[in-house]
């Protein structure tokens, strides 16, 4: 059975920084795309984060490019979310993902994703 699990979340004052995991058991995904996704209350769902299967591409959300970083360690079958300069607008519950194929040198859509973490919330205060 495959899970990926979320961990780091927390509240933060604006400014601060946070850095999420996201540990997979049950598959190695070292071969495919990892992500990170989140969701704000009432809103919904968006991209954050995109990182291939060797870390060699990223993509990321417009609004966090220069304060979040996603990076991975395949030998530990963890992807991270490192984020800075946090502001309110950042709230929101932080979704890993995961691609069942694919190299992830490509930007993909949400649907391309084949495996969900359970979240885990991020609430910046001001």
């Amino acid at each position: 059975q495959v899970q990926l699990v979320e961990s780091g979340g927390g509240l933060v004052q604006a400014g601060g920084s946070l850095r999420l995991s996201c540990a997979a058991s049950g598959r190695t995904f070292s071969s495919h795309a990892m992500g990170w996704f989140r969701q704000a209350p009432g809103k919904e769902r968006e991209f954050v984060a995109q990182i291939s299967w060797s870390g060699g591409t990223t993509y990321y959300k417009d609004s966090v490019k220069g304060r979040f970083t996603i990076s991975r360690d395949n030998a530990k079958n963890t992807v991270y979310l490192q984020m800075n300069s946090l502001k309110p607008e950042d709230t929101a519950v932080y979704y890993c993902a995961a691609q069942d194929y694919g190299l992830g040198t490509s930007l993909l859509s949400g649907y391309e994703y084949n495996y969900w973490g359970q979240g885990t919330q991020v609430t910046v205060s001001s």
